[in-house]
């Protein structure tokens, strides 16, 4: 696994954003969210929106970490609390690095946040789906 996604993932769950160092000046970041598709460009704007979305120290309940060459792939299910309301997220990255082992490209799908209110809907969802 590499150094650079365990401490961007430790960040992540800190609630403290993207640390300077494991962003290439030039990344990129292909991001589908729910009803939208944006792209940032440059570290100052990645580390700005990472610190926005990840902005409450929060858990990984599930995390996959798969690498391949030039990068890794990471699914995680986060989970933190937002102004005293519990919150999920369901994301997918695909990280690519630079030559310095630093992320250069992150194309990044997330399935939502839900707060504790669809967490309930969601739970019900699957009781009645068995």
């Amino acid at each position: 696994m590499s150094d650079t996604v365990t401490k961007l993932l430790a960040s992540i769950e800190a609630g403290t954003g993207a640390p300077a160092d494991v962003l290439a000046d030039d990344v990129t970041v292909d991001a589908t969210v729910p009803m939208w598709r944006l792209t940032l460009r440059g570290a100052d704007a990645v580390r700005a929106k990472f610190a926005v979305w990840f902005a409450d120290p929060g858990h990984f309940e599930q995390i996959v970490r798969t690498p391949v060459p030039g990068g890794e792939y990471v699914r995680f299910l986060l989970s933190w609390v937002e102004h005293g309301v519990p919150h999920v997220a369901s994301q997918a990255h695909f990280f690519e690095f630079d030559d310095a082992g630093r992320i250069r490209a992150d194309q990044m799908f997330c399935g939502g946040r839900w707060d504790a209110g669809l967490l309930a809907q969601i739970e019900e969802a699957d009781r009645v789906a068995v």
